[in-house]
């Protein structure tokens, strides 16, 4: 499979497993830094929001900023095509802040869904009505998809066997989370609306590392519980001006649903 533009979590064999050891690993180790996985997280927030202000603020806090810097150098393998997509920008495309993602601000979006998954999913796993709003480019694009508008966004009908969003619905459904195709672009009304229909509302995404980071931030700031996967590599009409098949890891998505949490 076609690497990412800018990233690509999987290994030659398609296995995303180490990549998500590294940043668990990672995150621990600035835990013993930052005690407290809001602080860290909100300190992470901090240093992604203006461009250079981690190296400017964490220059006074050596240990945090070393530890940053090691984890700069462990995912450097999954952020090859970070530095060519930004030559390439265009003067119009350098005004989209998910396209002008700097590499420095995918090392810290890495680390940020990391812990809002530890800070939010207890939450999540308790709220009364849960939802999954899954990427459209998951869709196996050399398949006529056949899902079909419903009441939220498109759904699954479970044409292709082989398709992600049809094995991550099948596994959502199982485990009483409502899969939906995100096809909308406005979704703080459409996170408005839910709230208002189901008010214990949790949701899960699954969307690439700028795009989950932003919903993720959504969700919080208003009041739902949110927690994430992250596509494995970023290969959608936006980044490559086509649409190619791309994946996401079902073995993490059972570990954020299934198993207990702080596992």
């Amino acid at each position: 499979m076609n690497p990412g533009r800018t990233y690509t979590l999987t290994d030659n064999r398609g296995d995303a497993s180490r990549y998500y050891r590294i940043v668990r690993e990672q995150v621990e180790r600035l835990l013993q830094i930052v005690p407290g996985e809001t602080e860290l997280r909100d300190r992470i927030r901090a240093a992604s929001g203006w461009k250079g202000l981690w190296r400017k603020f964490y220059r006074r806090e050596r240990y945090f900023r070393k530890a940053l810097e090691d984890l700069d150098r462990a995912l450097s393998p999954y952020l090859c095509g970070v530095d060519d997509h930004l030559r390439s920008l265009s003067l119009a495309d350098r005004f989209d802040p998910t396209l002008r993602t700097s590499r420095e601000r995918y090392v810290l979006s890495m680390l940020e869904i990391d812990l809002t998954n530890r800070i939010n999913r207890e939450s999540f796993l308790s709220a009364p009505w849960r939802m999954a709003l899954i990427a459209h480019c998951l869709r196996d694009f050399r398949a006529d998809c056949r899902s079909r508008r419903q009441d939220i966004e498109e759904q699954c009908t479970g044409c292709d066997p082989g398709c992600y969003v049809n094995m991550g619905s099948e596994f959502l459904n199982r485990n009483r989370i409502k899969p939906c195709i995100s096809v909308s672009m406005d979704h703080h009304t459409l996170f408005a609306k839910l709230k208002d229909d189901h008010p214990g509302l949790g949701v899960l995404g699954i969307a690439c590392v700028p795009e989950l980071v932003a919903g993720m931030r959504l969700c919080e700031a208003m009041g739902i519980p949110v927690v994430g996967v992250p596509l494995d590599a970023n290969r959608c009409s936006r980044w490559l001006g086509e649409c190619l098949e791309t994946t996401f890891s079902l073995e993490e998505l059972e570990r954020l649903v299934k198993t207990v949490p702080g596992a």
